[in-house]
């Protein structure tokens, strides 16, 4: 049995600065795009920020020629030249835009390929612990997450750093008195910001990971909806989705508070410079220490100089949620790979498919004092046909993974033609065998597309044989397109034609070995009959590995190995080990008197 997967409370205390570091690092390819995109936001940051202080001096030539007359052709100047500054602005605001969304899909780009390059190098042991939907969720929302961070957050606050230095530049030039009580305000309310960024922090980490879980859950529950809905364990599902789904709207609800109280009290701030400026300006116009334009600057200024902070902050806010993504992205990234095996030689030559197990034993990682194998012994000839069976939990599955070195064996050795399969390499090895399971396996796409997975210049004549063969000749010639039919969640096959399409697939593969995993459990009487008699033909010189419940079906088997609790307890045909009387003979004793009361 696999190990079972890791249902720990989610810890939720990762540290923000190492992920964005490494996500950073991971942009290095695509800095010319990004320092372009940092240009071009400096750039029509500065340019907003000369705005104010030509406005300024507008009010004052208009103010100064109340009386005298207003020098419209000043104004007029000034007037396009200003238009110039803010349409120049704007032009580099798009630039920016779109050489940082050009720059980030590049990164979520390479970041999926690298995701799905990982897949194939991690043991399958990294399966067993983690759901397929958490990890479908680091490829599609984590990834996601992080274009969208890096493409709102990293402009955005340069763009705001930026003003707001060029901002307190302008104010401390302008009015230092002014400027000075504005910028003991903003950062005051600069400090609130922090001190609400801290505690949100771990809410955006919980936020990922929770979603993750749910999504692994739902995909798992949805998988198998027809047996939850049999079951009738509605209820528990419910409850369980429900409390998945509370840990994730709990999270996003203290993120999203906490980062939004964020822009009342700089809004407060805001507010409160604004009456600063109106009063402290009236008292120095009534003094006659400045002109009134300096105080248009300054409302202007006040917006331009607190905004910043309050952009800075939600920045922050995406770049937490970047620096969780990132985290759980390169968690799998970084994950324990499988051993080089570069230095091997490739194999040459087709096998023989003599397969010896000498003293097999094996325990999952996860648990290395739970032996599975206890001394798995057998020697199996080139052609045969070997059945494995035994009850639940005997360890027929996992000498299968075993052969195919899904997992390392911890002590003995595995020899096909009398090399070991340490000394060989992995895809040299899968090469030689072919697989049908019983989860069956049919990907949208056309019928010869599923037939011929992998497989190129297989002939119309092979393929309408193998499907004769497996007897789906007739279901796939009453498809409007027959082969060419493209299959979808639309076209209605059953399960037991999904498991002959799957029997087929194996079949044109041509392996010189095979093996079956409850490959007929899910067809009737009769298709099980013609898939056995097609199986005694097309397994002709090739060795052919059965693990089977149903010990009628393997009645023909030339050795069979019965299992227990990791052990070989006995081998021998059908009839030698009936004869005996031992523990094979109770098992299939015990099914047949169990047909015959179905009966």
């Amino acid at each position: 049995m696999p190990p079972m997967r890791d249902m720990r409370p989610l810890d939720h205390s990762i540290k923000i600065g190492p992920a964005l570091g490494k996500t950073f690092r991971y942009m290095k390819k695509y800095l010319p795009f990004i320092v372009f995109a940092m240009v071009c936001a400096a750039g029509a940051t500065v340019l907003s920020v000369v705005g104010p202080r030509l406005l300024g001096h507008m009010t004052d030539i208009m103010k100064d020629g109340l009386i005298s007359g207003i020098d419209m052709a000043a104004i007029a100047r000034m007037g396009f030249f200003l238009l110039a500054v803010y349409l120049g602005s704007a032009a580099l605001s798009m630039l920016q835009q779109y050489m940082m969304a050009a720059a980030t899909l590049r990164i979520s780009k390479q970041m999926r390929g690298d995701l799905d390059t990982k897949i194939n190098r991690v043991p399958m042991v990294y399966f067993s612990r983690n759901t397929q939907g958490d990890i479908l969720s680091r490829i599609t929302n984590d990834v996601s997450t992080v274009q969208q961070g890096l493409a709102n957050s990293l402009p955005g606050m340069l763009s705001s750093l930026v003003q707001f230095v060029g901002c307190l530049v302008m104010m401390l030039v302008i009015e230092i008195r002014m400027a000075g009580a504005l910028i003991l305000l903003t950062f005051l309310g600069f400090a609130i910001t922090m001190i609400l960024l801290k505690r949100s922090q771990k809410y955006f980490v919980a936020r990922q990971k929770n979603l993750g879980a749910l999504n692994g859950y739902i995909e798992e529950m949805y998988t198998c909806h027809e047996i939850m809905r049999t079951s009738r364990a509605e209820g528990q599902v419910r409850d369980r989705f429900g409390t998945l789904n509370d840990a994730v709207y709990d999270a996003n609800w203290k993120s999203q508070f906490i980062s939004g109280v964020m822009q009342p009290v700089m809004m407060v701030i805001g507010n409160l410079s604004y009456v600063t400026v109106c009063v402290l300006g009236a008292v120095l116009v009534l003094r006659g220490e400045i002109k009134f334009g300096v105080i248009v600057s300054f409302i202007l200024y006040t917006r331009m100089f607190t905004q910043p902070l309050s952009q800075i902050a939600q920045s922050m806010t995406a770049l937490q949620s970047v620096a969780a993504a990132a985290t759980r992205i390169f968690d799998f990234l970084e994950n324990e790979e499988l051993s080089d095996e570069s230095d091997k030689p490739a194999r040459e030559g087709r096998p023989v498919g003599a397969v010896t197990f000498d003293h097999v034993r094996f325990a999952y990682p996860d648990h290395p004092d739970r032996i599975i194998i206890k001394d798995f012994c057998a020697d199996i000839k080139p052609g045969q046909k070997v059945a494995i069976v035994g009850p639940t939990g005997a360890g027929k599955t996992t000498m299968v993974n075993l052969l195919m070195r899904f997992y390392e064996i911890n002590e003995g050795r595995i020899l096909i033609d009398g090399v070991s399969t340490k000394d060989m390499r992995r895809e040299d090895i899968h090469d030689m065998f072919g697989m049908v399971l019983q989860d069956t396996w049919m990907f949208e796409g056309t019928v010869r597309e599923n037939l011929c997975f992998n497989l190129e210049g297989v002939t119309e004549e092979k393929l309408e044989r193998v499907a004769k063969a497996c007897g789906i000749s007739h279901f796939i010639h009453s498809l409007p397109q027959g082969f060419d039919t493209v299959l979808s969640e639309s076209t209605t096959i059953s399960a037991g034609q999904k498991q002959l399409f799957t029997i087929a697939r194996a079949m044109l593969q041509a392996n010189p070995m095979i093996i079956l995993d409850e490959a007929t459990s899910s067809v009737d009487t009769r298709t099980e009959q013609i898939i056995q008699d097609t199986m005694e033909r097309l397994t002709v010189g090739r060795t052919c590995f059965i693990i089977a419940h149903r010990l009628s079906t393997i009645k023909n088997a030339d050795l069979i190995l019965v299992m227990n609790e990791g052990d070989v307890i006995e081998k021998g045909t059908h009839e030698e080990l009936l004869a005996k009387g031992g523990f094979y003979a109770k098992l299939y004793n015990a099914q047949f008197e169990q047909a015959e009361a179905l009966a």
